[in-house]
């Protein structure tokens, strides 16, 4: 995954679980760098998600990501499918073949498809 903003890049590889920055030290038609490795954990990210989930449910500790922010992240990423689907299909990605229409069969998680009902109340 890659980051660009106007005087900064950020690289992550998950696969080897490292992270890059690179920043403008110094701007200019003959620009100074400076390079950054940033920490990455070495923890495999599944087995760490379903360490926290545990710790959570067992201590009756707040999650680091709540639930509403879970559902959150799931829309987004519905949207953003849709989106990629509709460019592709606006830009005929599959050169004169006919593109499928965006989502497919399926349709984009609405604001409430993951809504819990709250059995506390």
């Amino acid at each position: 995954m890659r980051f660009f903003q106007q005087h900064e890049y950020i690289s992550l590889d998950y696969a080897r679980r490292d992270a890059l920055r690179i920043g403008v030290k110094k701007p200019g038609p003959q620009p100074e760098f400076r390079f950054e490795k940033l920490n990455a954990p070495a923890v495999e990210p599944l087995h760490a998600e379903l360490e926290a989930f545990v710790d959570a449910a067992s201590s009756r500790k707040e999650p680091r990501t709540s639930g509403a922010a879970g559902r959150a992240a799931l829309e987004l990423a519905g949207r953003v499918m849709v989106s990629i689907q509709e460019h592709a299909a606006r830009v005929n990605v599959l050169g004169g073949h006919k593109t499928a229409e965006p989502m497919g069969d399926r349709q984009a998680a609405g604001p409430n498809a993951f809504a819990t009902h709250d059995k506390t109340r």
